[in-house]
């Protein structure tokens, strides 16, 4: 079963974001993504390899 929540992304989420995004060299979408989870406690799950790297992203490659 696939639980899912709308949550709104704050001035707090957009400007962590925004430093994830400069000094990761990651584009603006994936830091909204993956700061948007960060701070609602939920795990991202993804196979977009700009996220291969991140330790508390759980990516796998596409097959």
């Amino acid at each position: 079963m696939y639980q899912a929540e709308v949550v709104d992304v704050t001035s707090e989420i957009a400007i962590s974001a925004a430093k994830l995004s400069y000094e990761k060299k990651l584009p603006m979408a994936d830091s909204l993504i993956l700061m948007t989870a960060r701070m609602n406690g939920a795990v991202l799950w993804t196979q977009d390899s700009d996220f291969q790297n991140f330790e508390d992203v759980k990516y796998f490659n596409k097959k």
